[in-house]
């Protein structure tokens, strides 16, 4: 493997491995804001322990999320300072917003929520962890306009040999960066989601505090369901603007090697890039395709073979990671309808199966999200800045095969160590359950229940 191969791959290894704990961080801080929220309002108790519950499990994602976000942004600078200073001009301020705006609020709240017990107003408490809540979703704001931009540059020109920016708000409006700023959010949302669901699953099949697990599974079943809706909904939007921007990335998505209006969609698919095209294409839905890149019936689907073959992403990856990202949203769409009717019927502990399912179904919204991020990122190729700059022209020029390998090998090493901590830790104070004096917790249960 060559230096570009290998940074791309330490690349993808390490903001990977960072973003199994952002999803979580976005979803979980908003869960455990409501929570708060609601002991504040109702002053029942069962709240106050569901939010230190559910909370510790939150502060554990966060302080290893911080750790292994921390050396993303040193390889813009180690391996690829072509790309710094080609785009830094843009690139950059988002950063920068991030730094010295979101972290800055998350890293004085989360003190004052960690700290703060008894110390502060039950208010201003519950403030506290609604700020640490906005200023996560606010740093995956500018992160992903910064992606977005990358995705489809916009408000810049060409001058001197690198992209300079010229218009700040074409960024921060830029219809791509937002679409994948709601879609990527929600999709955390549904992380958590499956995180409370599994965790409640576990304990309710071995009656340990049902009555306490029975209100935290209602409440994740209710947000994961909205959350779900959500993603459906906003990734339907975003699948337009790849089609509108990025048409090479869409068709690799669907296999599309023909350019064809009213064109329809095939439930199988097996490529075959070697002969460019499709190997087998069954069960085809007329005009599907073009209604779902266009909202129109009869619009006009490009094919890969439009493009140059050296400006086309790699198919396989693309196409079987979108495919799996689609099926498991729908199996998790209808595994939350089914957890909000069982709760909603009261009858929660008696769906043993249902339970097994949810609680062996912890990984499955973070795969989908990875799978997400392969489709974003290895469709883009081979631009690093879609249209502009080309991946190979991006990584630096001083670096050696020997030296990527070894900080590659070092990464894979802490990162592996990190994960195993997360794991140790989630899993101890998750089998562990709340705090606090049982029967007094069943008693404001029953009130909920």
């Amino acid at each position: 493997m060559d230096v570009v191969a290998l940074s791309r791959l330490q690349f993808a290894v390490t903001s990977m491995f960072h973003f199994i704990f952002v999803p979580l961080t976005l979803g979980l801080s908003i869960m455990v804001a409501i929570m708060e929220t609601r002991y504040v309002r109702t002053g029942n108790e069962l709240y106050l322990a569901m939010a230190k519950f559910w909370g510790k499990l939150f502060l554990i994602n966060f302080a290893l999320g911080v750790v292994t976000g921390i050396t993303l942004e040193f390889q813009f600078g180690m391996n690829w300072a072509e790309y710094s200073r080609y785009v830094g001009d843009i690139f950059g301020a988002p950063l920068a917003i991030v730094a010295t705006l979101a972290f800055f609020l998350e890293s004085v709240f989360i003190g004052v929520w960690i700290f703060g017990w008894n110390k502060v107003s039950k208010k201003m408490h519950a403030v506290a962890i609604w700020i640490v809540a906005l200023a996560s979703n606010l740093s995956a704001l500018w992160i992903l306009l910064a992606n977005g931009w990358m995705q489809h540059p916009v408000g810049f020109v060409l001058r001197n040999g690198r992209a300079e920016m010229v218009d700040f708000m074409a960024m921060i409006t830029n219809p791509y960066g937002l679409l994948k700023f709601a879609h990527t959010v929600v999709s955390g949302y549904v992380v958590a989601a499956f995180f409370v669901l599994g965790i409640s699953s576990w304990h309710l099949l071995r009656n340990s505090r049902p009555d306490f697990f029975k209100v935290s599974f209602r409440m994740g079943a209710v947000f994961g369901l909205l959350s779900i809706f959500l993603v459906l909904l906003t990734g339907d939007f975003h699948a337009v603007e790849v089609a509108k921007t990025q048409p090479a990335k869409f068709a690799a998505m669907e296999s599309v090697w023909e350019t064809k209006a009213g064109a329809g969609m095939n439930l199988l698919t097996i490529p075959d890039p070697a002969q460019e095209r499709n190997a087998v294409e069954a069960v085809t839905i007329p005009k599907l395709l073009s209604y779902l890149a266009y909202h129109q019936p009869d619009a006009e689907v490009k094919g890969l073979k439009e493009f140059p073959k050296e400006d086309r992403p790699p198919v396989l990856p693309v196409f079987l990671s979108f495919r799996a990202m689609v099926g498991m949203g729908f199996f998790m769409t209808l595994l939350t309808f089914l957890a909000v009717f069982v709760s909603w019927r009261g009858t929660v502990e008696k769906h043993t199966l249902l339970l097994r399912i949810l609680l062996y179904s912890i990984p499955v919204p973070y795969i989908a999200n990875q799978l997400g991020w392969i489709v974003a990122e290895v469709g883009r190729q081979p631009w690093i800045v879609y249209g502009v700059l080309k991946t190979s022209d991006a990584v630096s020029t001083s670096i050696s095969v020997a030296q990527v390998t070894g900080s590659l090998i070092g990464f894979t090493l802490l990162y592996g160590l990190l994960g195993f901590v997360d794991i140790f830790l989630l899993v101890k104070y998750a089998r562990k359950g709340p705090d606090g004096d049982l029967s007094a917790l069943i008693q404001a249960a029953r009130k909920e229940v």
